[in-house]
């Protein structure tokens, strides 16, 4: 393996990257590897789902759409996003602000905090709030003596999306608000710009596709989320089922066309997510690059 010295940029290029030589069989092999993957591990499942959903006929799969219990899930599916989605856009960016712009005491704290969802299993999550509001919990009884119910209701279902989905907005925002430092908004504040408008023209353009990235991983995670949400939700019918906890039970029913067509919903919300990932991905980077222009010059 050898590399080759990066060629040297034209003004307001940005350098490129060092050039690996490899022999054609070895790229070959590493790419057929990644061709058998995908195809195995992504491609033939997504195929089988469509398959199966459609297997029955395309009236027996809108059947098992516009089912009631279905069409309750998806309400509750997308309730729970609207929800939890633009609190943690709120939460994200003020985590990013506040551990990119500032130095303090407890920072590295905040940034185990908010990494803590990737490492607690999604169902330990859900015990946690079982443990707070459940029954013979911490505020159990006190809930219970003033008719307030979260456990087995849309609050709990909401509560644990939220946990499970708040890294993601402050995931993408803080590296790429290390990145771009803090010049800009300090010449702005320099000029006599308030803190608000100093978010709102400088800040915000700057990080707007990194946050709209952000938004979408979190939006994907929050509707197909299942292992938190099944252990608060009670799993009623009709009430506190979204959409991956009525997938399983049409699948336990052994009624697989009907599980399988849900299932594809969700399939395509991937396949969205997906194809609006790889358009922002590409804008970032190339905002990324604008910027690195601009500083040169």
């Amino acid at each position: 393996m050898s590399a080759l010295p990066p060629i040297p940029a034209r003004r307001g290029e940005l350098p490129s990257a060092p050039q690996i030589l490899e022999p054609r069989w070895v790229r070959a092999v590493l790419i057929a590897i990644a061709l058998i993957f995908l195809t195995l591990f992504l491609f033939v499942p997504l195929v089988a789902v469509f398959a199966e959903a459609f297997r029955k006929g395309w009236q027996a799969y809108v059947a098992a759409i516009v089912e009631e219990d279905a069409i309750s899930a998806i309400k509750l599916t997308l309730i729970t996003a609207v929800i939890a989605v633009p609190l943690n856009l709120v939460f994200g960016v003020a985590a990013s602000w506040c551990i990119a712009k500032f130095e303090f005491r407890g920072k590295s704290f905040l940034l185990t905090l908010i990494d803590l969802p990737f490492s607690v299993s999604p169902v330990i999550s859900g015990l946690i709030y079982v443990l707070l509001f459940g029954a013979q919990g911490w505020f159990g009884p006190w809930l219970q003596e003033h008719d307030i119910k979260i456990l087995f209701a849309v609050p709990g279902i909401v509560l644990a999306t939220i946990f499970v989905t708040f890294p993601f907005v402050a995931r993408e925002l803080i590296p790429l608000m290390q990145a771009q430092g803090s010049e800009e908004e300090e010449a702005a504040i320099v000029l006599g710009a308030s803190g608000w408008d100093t978010f709102r023209r400088v800040t915000l353009p700057n990080i707007k596709w990194g946050l709209l990235y952000g938004v979408i991983l979190c939006n994907a995670r929050a509707m197909g989320e299942f292992g938190a949400v099944s252990v608060v939700s009670g799993h009623i019918r009709g009430e506190t089922n979204t959409v991956p906890l009525q997938v399983e039970i049409l699948y336990n029913e052994y009624n697989f066309a009907a599980a399988f067509a849900v299932a594809s919903l969700l399939a395509l919300l991937a396949l969205v997510t997906l194809a609006l990932k790889s358009f922002i991905s590409w804008r970032l980077n190339e905002s990324i690059a604008d910027d690195a222009r601009s500083k040169e010059h």
